[in-house]
């Protein structure tokens, strides 16, 4: 398949763009629960985060990114009309969402944009179904295990510390949730990133420029988009940080880094199984999950119940944009 050197360039900055604001847009997982605890001011905040997530480049192996570049769709049926459709969709997704504050996921805006723009060339009969079976299946599977695991946390932290005052215990925790937060950031940057990784990896095999069979795409890639997401994370989301941070349930230190933790070990499991995964379903399902242990009523379920109504129509969404925006490419080039 032939596909102009001008075309690929303009999709490639398409792709690095929707990467920065996939940072910009989720930075407020990172860094909700330490600045609403007062641990870091969000200056501080977002520069830990986005060094953070920019050190995963060294520690995850891009399975994600694998899944997202030849998982979703046959590779094919791939064009540079179906991936400026997937990123349109996205894009555009992530725009409202951030304009009126909701958590939603960048990645799941991704993965909608690629289903919508796939099925809008040539049928819903060139996914892969295992692909996109299980990516929609973490969309209830990592808010669920973030929610267990920070719970599990917030009552093994409770037992730990049942001598101690809370004076002290705010004090050691205040310097516990630093490890917290860049685990998760660490966790945020390795499968983010890889989801930006995969669609222009998914493009460039289209366009001759990389082989189905490759082990790893283009270390410029690969660098592009870590170093896209990290800058994105250093303007931050400011709109989603108050929902995060405080409309759900007030936190602690204590309970900020025991949601952190839980969310972090969800993220290390799901990059290392090549899940594209939501770091936002990720953190709301963690810090639901602590407000919840403390008592049911100090989560407002009410805000956590508008956040799942945007959770459900993510891909159905992104899918509608990017399949018109896959017919507006049609008549543009």
């Amino acid at each position: 398949m032939h596909i102009d050197l001008w075309v690929v360039v303009m999709l490639v900055g398409l792709a690095i763009a929707f990467d920065f604001m996939n940072g910009f847009h989720d930075a407020a997982n990172s860094i909700a629960t330490v600045v609403s605890t007062g641990v870091l001011k969000p200056q501080t905040a977002v520069a830990f985060a986005a060094f953070f997530n920019v050190v995963a480049i060294g520690v995850f192996h891009l399975h994600v990114a694998a899944t997202v570049g030849k998982g979703i769709a046959h590779p094919g049926v791939i064009d540079e009309h179906v991936v400026f459709g997937a990123l349109i969709g996205a894009i555009t997704w992530n725009l409202v969402t951030w304009w009126y504050g909701i958590p939603s996921s960048s990645s799941h805006a991704l993965i909608g944009g690629i289903v919508g723009a796939v099925i809008a060339k040539a049928g819903p009969g060139e996914l892969v179904v295992t692909g996109v079976a299980k990516t929609v299946a973490f969309i209830f599977v990592s808010p669920l295990l973030g929610f267990l695991l920070g719970g599990l946390m917030m009552v093994l932290v409770a037992w730990i510390c049942r001598h101690r005052t809370p004076l002290r215990v705010d004090r050691w925790f205040r310097r516990l949730q630093l490890v917290s937060a860049g685990l998760y950031s660490l966790g945020h940057g390795g499968n983010d990133a890889q989801k930006t990784i995969g669609i222009i990896w998914m493009l460039l095999i289209a366009a001759g420029y990389a082989q189905v069979g490759d082990d790893l795409p283009p270390a410029w890639v690969i660098w592009a988009c870590y170093l896209a997401i990290g800058a994105g994370t250093l303007f931050g989301g400011w709109r989603i940080v108050k929902t995060m941070g405080q409309r759900i349930t007030k936190l602690k230190p204590v309970g900020g880094f025991c949601a952190e933790t839980g969310g972090a070990m969800t993220l290390f499991l799901a990059t290392t199984l090549g899940v594209p995964v939501s770091t936002t379903h990720t953190i709301t399902g963690a810090i639901v999950g602590v407000g919840a242990i403390r008592k049911a009523s100090a989560v407002r379920w009410g805000v956590a119940g508008n956040i799942v109504w945007a959770w459900i129509f993510t891909i159905p969404a992104s899918a509608l944009v990017a399949a018109l925006s896959y017919w507006l490419s049609l008549l543009l080039f």
